[in-house]
């Protein structure tokens, strides 16, 4: 069934080789003065930053360099947006991947803001305006490039809040694979399994329909084939085109459209757990994701596996619904495995000890034991679940 939906983007992607060549024809269309935004130099390292600074030498270009992973509402979100002010900056170009293009989004609305930009952030406000984004992206992973959402982290709040306006669409995406070469095996296989897991929270959802099934199981099976090849083959243009293009399918409403709720809830667990330790995002994806399989398997939610455990990964549909469960949750975890992922929240630094607090502050901000959540998860359930993640 195809329940009643609105569906609509605003952004332009463009794709292939070479395509950056055409960002100063598009730039021109927002103004002349640019707040360049990027991450901790790897730009530099492959020759994009001197292509980017040649390609806009007839422009105004003020840098925010240091962008951070899990970026940071201060230092990086308060400069860049004073900087548009004091500039009077017309367009924001975010150069990297998805904390770069996160991270402008919350600039782009916080420069167009008089009062403390958390406010917006944090959701007590909403942004009324916000100024345009072009980007170039180096990483294949969030989908930023062609959504309005973004996570921005408040380090002395030990909060991470997930943004949204429809104001911070990316106006344009430039999407060369070739600048995904360099990515590392870490951050490739990292920014797969956050794709991976945008897939599989729109993918458990009631209702849904065999159309959006069909879709979303060829995403996982391409996401998981080709991350395989990119990792053996870093600069595999056909497997770095792939994971570039499925993951801008991520989170930008496509897949979930005419679907029921889904909730989105391991993400409000990872959330927790970024704000908290600060690990990696996709990591802590991977590392939840079966145990949150494992605590929501029903007899309700039973179905959602099968076809996951047929279509996806072959398993014989004769077997009984409950042993379809257990080898697709065996399957997502010997996966991630597989592409270097340590499967324990200890190994990548979280300390058991936090995990009452962490439950407390999930149910707290995500509201997860709600009606809107596929499966509500009160407090006892993400303790469940972060316990046996450890």
């Amino acid at each position: 069934m195809i329940a009643d939906f609105e569906y609509g983007t605003p952004t332009k992607l463009i794709f292939g080789k070479g395509v950056v060549a055409r960002l100063p024809e598009v730039l021109a269309q927002y103004g002349k003065t640019v707040l360049m935004t990027y991450g901790g130099g790897s730009i530099k390292k492959i020759g994009l930053y001197d292509k980017v600074k040649a390609l806009l030498k007839d422009f105004t270009v003020i840098e925010l360099a240091d962008i951070e992973p899990n970026p940071k509402y201060d230092p990086s979100v308060v400069t860049g947006a004073r900087l548009c002010k004091e500039h009077n900056v017309d367009v924001i170009l975010a150069v990297g991947g998805g904390s770069v293009l996160d991270c402008s989004k919350a600039i782009a609305a916080c420069a167009m803001y008089e009062g403390d930009g958390w406010t917006l952030i944090s959701g007590e406000d909403e942004a009324k305006s916000a100024l345009p984004i072009v980007d170039i992206l180096t990483l294949a992973a969030t989908g930023s490039e062609y959504d309005a959402g973004a996570v921005i982290s408040n380090t002395a709040l030990k909060d991470k809040r997930p943004f949204h306006s429809p104001y911070v669409y990316p106006a344009v995406s430039f999407l060369d694979p070739e600048y995904t070469y360099s990515v590392s095996p870490w951050q490739t296989a990292c920014g797969t399994a956050d794709a991976i897991n945008h897939v599989l929270e729109q993918f458990f959802a009631s209702p849904h329909s065999m159309f959006n099934d069909g879709v979303m199981i060829s995403a996982l099976r391409s996401l998981m084939e080709n991350v395989k090849l990119a990792l053996a083959k870093p600069d595999d243009y056909s497997a770095r085109s792939e994971l570039m293009y499925v993951c801008s399918w991520g989170c930008n409403g496509i897949l979930s459209n005419g679907s029921g709720y889904s909730g989105w809830p391991m993400h409000s667990i990872e959330h927790a757990l970024s704000a908290y330790f600060d690990i990696t995002h996709g990591a802590g994806l991977a590392i939840i994701t079966p145990r949150w399989m494992q605590e929501i398997l029903s007899e309700r939610t039973v179905e959602r596996f099968v076809t996951l455990g047929v279509e996806l990964f072959g398993f014989d549909k004769e077997l009984s619904p409950f042993v379809l469960a257990e080898k697709v949750i065996t399957a997502f975890y010997d996966f991630f495995l597989s592409i270097g992922i340590p499967m324990h929240l200890s190994e990548v630094g979280v300390k058991e000890d936090a995990i009452e607090e962490m439950a407390e502050h999930i149910l707290k901000l995500d509201q997860t034991d709600g009606p809107w959540m596929y499966v509500p998860l009160d407090k006892p359930a993400l303790v469940r679940i972060l316990k046996a993640s450890m």
